[in-house]
């Protein structure tokens, strides 16, 4: 889990992320202002979780831009810990707030010793 929370203390000052983690699972929640579901795209490659989130923004027609600073996209990848289960990964995006749930795997990896009388 450090190369993940590693990964997050190194996004943008203006990205706001946070990582809770319980028995069971981590829990990553990351602001995304004005995007919803079907602006954000999360998906897992190998080992690292990749998030692309849009969101578009409503100029009044009599104004245009004289300084643009929030961002439009966001575009960040991440290592997944070791003990996440990729395939049971979930999200929701409420509020311009994106939480993304990382179960840990509940299987642990056990195989028998043989001993043998000497």
């Amino acid at each position: 889990m450090s190369a993940l929370r590693d990964a997050l203390s190194d996004l943008p000052d203006a990205v706001f992320a946070d990582l809770l983690e319980s028995e069971s699972a981590y829990l990553l929640v990351i602001d995304v202002p004005g995007a919803t579901g079907e602006t954000v795209d999360a998906r897992t490659e190998g080992n690292r979780l990749d998030i692309e989130a849009r969101r578009a923004k409503d100029v009044p027609t009599d104004f245009e831009y004289v300084s643009e600073e929030r961002s439009l996209f966001l575009d960040v990848e991440l290592p997944l810990p070791p003990d996440v289960e990729a395939d049971g990964i979930s999200g929701t995006v409420d509020r311009g707030v994106l939480e993304l749930t990382l179960p840990k795997t509940t299987e642990t990896a056990t195989e028998s010793i043989p001993i043998e009388d000497a």
